[in-house]
């Protein structure tokens, strides 16, 4: 029975993938075509569809497991990615917007594609993970990273239009530096399924931070190592033997995850020379190539969804990733705060959106500047989720 309930909840979720794909053809044509309303309901129909099927996802996943599916990074990341469109569909039920599920949807798609690349394996918790409080946590801040997601989707939409295709000022710098990131992130999602795909894995024995012998999974070459790692073959049942894996010979230490560092830094290279192929294929800019499609976009608009979605998602950071997290935390490891680099994040998270609400209230952060808020405290959440789950090893390392 778990193996069909999995069997359901894995080809739910890819299902909706296909049709949130699908969605963007009707969604674009809303915009350009004679029969606007049509094509739009027709978009949103399919999402809502799409929705669905997450949920029925989350359901059987549940099931399969006999818990909540919160528990590894490919569940949060899923996780993320459906609170993303429930988020969009509540902004569109509100303002009837269809410029935003261009935007909002290939997000949605981005982290589904990334999360993938994780394991899906059904594993039994571990013993912090056997908590109630875990699934509130977990939900509660997923739904506020999907609010606040929509707070950068309008704070992107507002800079496309507002900043000039020609303009060579820092401003227009770092709006192509968003879109060198978004270069990177594919590359990301593209190297590592190619490389499993063809079934690259060179695997390399180490003494992680506890002083317990540990395997790195490594598919791609290896340019950072840790201390003292040494290559080996897998033989099955836990044996190894040595091997010549290839290893530039970086070294660091087990308090960092160098196979996942590795990794960053192979997207980082390949984003980079995409994105160079890029430029000389549209020889210009990558923001004026998706320029034209905030043409039509309402300024006003986009600035109040932002700020409304700030409001709305705000305190439910603050409850699911603070408090809910610290009664979690008391249960797993009998107190309510540690410094532990996730939890230290979150909290900069808090902060920063604080600081938002601070200068938009009371210093008068509206239009550009609100805009330019609400994209980099997405970036944070985004590197709170990446780069703090990735590469640096805490209490949280297990997501």
């Amino acid at each position: 029975m778990q193996h069909t309930f999995l069997q359901i909840s894995n080809t739910s979720i890819f299902i909706a993938f296909i049709l949130l794909l699908i969605a963007l053809v009707p969604l674009a044509l809303s915009i350009r075509s004679k029969h606007e309303e049509r094509n739009s309901k027709i978009a949103v129909g399919i999402v809502i569809v799409a929705f669905i099927l997450e949920l029925v996802y989350f359901a059987f996943r549940w099931a399969a497991t006999g818990h909540a599916p919160v528990s590894n990074l490919f569940e949060f990341i899923a996780m993320f990615s459906i609170m993303l469109i429930a988020g969009y569909l509540i902004t569109y039920a509100y303002y009837k917007t269809k410029l935003f599920g261009l935007f909002a949807i290939p997000i949605s798609l981005i982290l589904l594609g990334y999360g993938s690349i994780f394991s899906t394996d059904v594993a039994p918790l571990i013993p912090a993970l056997q908590s109630n409080w875990l699934f509130i946590h977990v939900t509660t801040v997923t739904l506020s990273y999907g609010i606040l997601s929509m707070s950068a989707v309008a704070g992107f939409i507002y800079l496309l239009k507002i900043i000039p295709a020609d303009e060579k000022s820092l401003r227009a710098r770092m709006l192509e530096f968003l879109m060198w990131n978004i270069v990177v992130v594919f590359a990301f999602i593209i190297s590592i399924s190619v490389m499993r795909g063809i079934g690259y894995q060179d695997d390399f024995l180490y003494v992680d931070q506890s002083g317990n012998n540990a395997i790195a999974e490594y598919h791609l070459p290896s340019l950072i190592n840790y201390n003292d790692a040494q290559a080996v073959n897998h033989l099955g049942d836990n044996q190894y033997e040595a091997a010549d894996h290839f290893n530039l010979g970086i070294s660091l230490p087990p308090i960092i995850k160098a196979h996942s560092l590795n990794t960053v830094v192979w997207s980082i290279i390949l984003g980079t020379v995409l994105y160079g192929i890029l430029r000389l294929v549209f020889r210009r800019r990558l923001y004026t190539v998706v320029k034209p499609l905030a043409k039509s976009a309402d300024l006003n608009l986009m600035d109040d969804i932002g700020y409304r979605s700030v409001i709305i998602g705000y305190p439910l950071f603050a409850l699911g990733g603070l408090f809910f997290a610290a009664i979690w935390a008391q249960e797993a490891w009998s107190r309510f705060w540690g410094w532990d680099p996730k939890e230290t994040w979150a909290f900069i998270t808090f902060m920063f959106y604080t600081i938002f609400l601070h200068l938009r209230l009371n210093r008068g952060y509206e239009g550009e500047k609100s805009a330019w808020l609400a994209v980099i405290g997405f970036l944070i959440i985004l590197f709170n989720m990446i780069a703090i789950n990735l590469i640096v090893a805490g209490l949280h390392s297990y997501a």
